[in-house]
């Protein structure tokens, strides 16, 4: 089943190209990858720490003086919830969509990049096999380049996707060079993930501190180009703000969650100790996320462009639940990547929506919308509230296990109690503050105030534009009144990875 629901997407794009019709296979694809997901869950044995389940392996390439190449599949907790995430926002993205008359262009082009995008996402998240969780990866970015060159918005889309290209390039090739190098220095003659991970915590082939030192700073740059962590922000939000919505939704939602899973299951066991050495690094990286980037954030006048930055700006939660390293912080971490992927593929939704019926989601062109789509109004501003942490979301839940596991850490405290990481977490918590700042303005400039004539044009929300905004929202709530629905596939995951992270 878990190589089905890796494959279908896959099969799906290569039918349409062949000719199927475009929106009804693609919604089918995603609909039964998400059935799949949802039947393999429910099989999913949570008392079993740290093992992978649904194993399967076909070997492709086995020479000597090259590590063995195997298609190998598996999930774990940590796994599991990303496999659901992907699940969940490609469905909704595939439901968002327009017909297939209102594309410009290839129709076929358009669906089958989407179900590609989803399927590398998933793909990377269920392979046990580090050079397919690379490839994966890669897979799910050329066609995410497509779509904002082809069928992006604005006059600058083709620059834009040049720009998203070099970027994402740089930090594959970098995240390539820091793999090979991990890999090269634990010896490995396989890319299984286990494997290599038994040898890195081998006294005999574990790699030297000051090498893991470099070696895990090639992965934190590659890693953190993909993630958007501060310096490497720049291209987030443009390229979000001239992808088509669903693009936008799958990217920002799904696939940039990648580098931060990578952090998780490869660097962390890994490179403990070179991963030690830069988290004074990482904490002031991290907070530029949060802090800097929230007040650009606010500064912002349109919608879309809003959203970009926000996104960006949450990564840096992510980040301090897994500098934490302990079992709270990550899998808080775990948790908020769910949730945040899920809210704010909501919200470009919403966006992409408003964008279609009035032309514009600058703020100072629009006002009083929620006079006259009260439906709308009402679901952006519960899309708006989980994207700030409001108790009862699944945000809250993940935002407050992040703070609790990184206040906690002992590290470097002074007699006032008081180290780096809680420091940190001061200052970050005030990301929360920004948040609801940007949040409400947005809220309340789009929504009320004066109406504007743009805002009396178009009908409210219909059922079929409502269904995949509901699926978003409900899943939030859910997770948010229970968040034990995803805490009990994360926590024996997390305790698998620190045995692994520390030799048990």
């Amino acid at each position: 089943m878990l190589e089905l629901i890796v494959f279908l997407p896959i099969i799906a794009a290569v039918a349409i190209a062949l000719g199927s019709p475009a929106r009804i296979t693609a919604l089918g694809a995603a609909a039964v990858t998400l059935l799949l997901t949802l039947t393999l869950s429910a099989q999913f044995n949570t008392s079993e720490e740290g093992a992978f389940q649904f194993n399967s392996s076909r070997d492709l390439l086995q020479i000597d003086g090259f590590p063995h190449l195997a298609l190998s599949f598996g999930l774990d907790g940590i796994s599991l919830v990303l496999l659901l995430l992907a699940a969940i926002v490609m469905m909704a993205a595939v439901w968002v969509a327009p017909a297939e008359s209102k594309i410009k262009g290839s129709a076929k082009l358009y669906y089958l990049s989407l179900l590609l995008i989803g399927g590398g996402a998933i793909g990377a998240f269920c392979s046990t096999d580090i050079f397919f969780i690379y490839a994966f990866h890669e897979l799910a970015l050329i066609p995410t380049f497509l779509m904002i060159g082809i069928f992006g918005r604005g006059e600058d889309r083709v620059r834009t996707a040049w720009t998203i290209t070099i970027y994402l390039g740089v930090g594959s090739l970098i995240l390539l060079a820091g793999i090979v190098m991990a890999l090269v220095g634990v010896g490995a003659d396989t890319f299984n993930i286990e494997d290599v991970v038994a040898l890195a915590k081998r006294p005999e082939t574990a790699i030297a501190a000051g090498q893991q030192t470099w070696i895990f700073g090639l992965l934190l740059v590659g890693f953190g180009i993909l993630v958007s962590l501060f310096p490497f922000h720049s291209w987030a939000a443009p390229a979000y703000a001239t992808a088509p919505t669903p693009v936008t939704m799958l990217h920002a939602g799904v696939l940039k969650k990648f580098g931060l899973y990578g952090l998780i299951r490869i660097a962390m066991p890994m490179l403990p100790e070179g991963m030690q050495a830069l988290t004074n690094v990482l904490l002031v990286l991290l907070l530029g996320n949060i802090i800097y980037l929230g007040l650009v954030t606010i500064a912002q006048k349109k919608l879309d462009r809003m959203l970009g930055y926000s996104s960006v700006m949450h990564m840096g939660y992510v980040f301090l639940g897994i500098a934490a390293a302990n079992h709270i912080g990550v899998g808080g971490a775990v948790l908020l990547m769910f949730a945040h992927g899920i809210s704010i593929a909501l919200l470009f939704a919403l966006c992409g929506w408003m964008r279609d019926r009035f032309g514009t989601v600058d703020f100072e062109e629009l006002g009083g919308v929620a006079k006259h789509l009260p439906r709308l109004g009402l679901l952006f501003g519960f899309a708006a509230f989980a994207s700030a942490g409001l108790p009862g979301f699944a945000n809250f839940a993940a935002e407050v296990a992040v703070f609790f596991g990184a206040f906690q850490v002992g590290e470097n405290v002074s007699q006032n109690g008081l180290g780096w990481f809680q420091w940190t977490t001061i200052i970050a918590l005030w990301g929360v503050v920004i948040s609801a700042v940007y949040v409400l303005r947005a809220y309340r400039s789009l929504f009320y105030g004066e109406s504007l004539q743009k805002a009396d044009a178009p009908a409210d929300m219909t059922w079929a534009c409502r269904l995949p905004v509901l699926l978003l929202l409900g899943t939030l709530l859910l997770v948010g009144f229970a968040p034990e629905i995803l805490n009990q596939f994360i926590r024996p995951a997390v305790e698998g990875l620190f045995l692994s992270t520390h030799g048990g």
